[in-house]
């Protein structure tokens, strides 16, 4: 009987290898050209369809999808988001699942994030007409109307969370 010799060590390098390749962190640290940081002239940005919460003490969804259109970019962190009403503006606040991380986006690739938000009403909410979102390392913002019902708050902070992004089916 012949004894057949496995190359484990080898057979598992290479599949690293071949792993790591398939992935990409957004640039190169070893000399080469780092993919700029996506700018928000350079997306379309469709908001909704939303999930709107009926009444108070229910919880609606709005989507934001972004869709580059310029060259490669890269996102390193979460989105910002600010609801307004008025004179009064507040911060939406991350939701505890979502992971700050490098992503690269290629020129047409698309990704969302969701603001999730729990319906208010009365003393205890935020008339929100607006709501403006950066992207991170940017300083420029996007706004779009907020249509989607009064806010609540808790602690007097609104009572919604912002996802972090997603890589969308398109």
């Amino acid at each position: 009987m012949r004894a057949t010799v496995f190359r484990l060590p080898a057979l598992a390098a290479l599949s690293a290898a071949l792993l790591l390749t398939s992935c990409s962190d957004g640039g190169s640290d070893e000399g080469g050209d780092a993919t700029a940081a996506c700018a928000l002239g350079r997306m379309d940005v469709r908001v909704g369809p939303a999930n709107a919460a009926p009444a108070a003490g229910d919880t609606g969804n709005v989507p934001v999808t972004l869709t580059n259109t310029g060259p490669e970019c890269t996102l390193d962190g979460l989105p910002a988001v600010t609801l307004n009403a008025g004179d009064t503006s507040a911060e939406v606040s991350p939701d505890p699942a979502a992971t700050a991380r490098k992503l690269t986006l290629a020129e047409g690739g698309s990704l969302s994030f969701t603001v999730t938000y729990a319906r208010g009403e009365g003393d205890q909410s935020l008339a929100a007409k607006t709501a403006e979102f950066t992207l991170p390392g940017a300083d420029t913002t996007e706004d779009f109307p907020w249509s989607y019902g009064d806010v609540a708050l808790k602690g007097g902070k609104p009572d919604a969370t912002v996802s972090g992004f997603l890589p969308t089916g398109d």
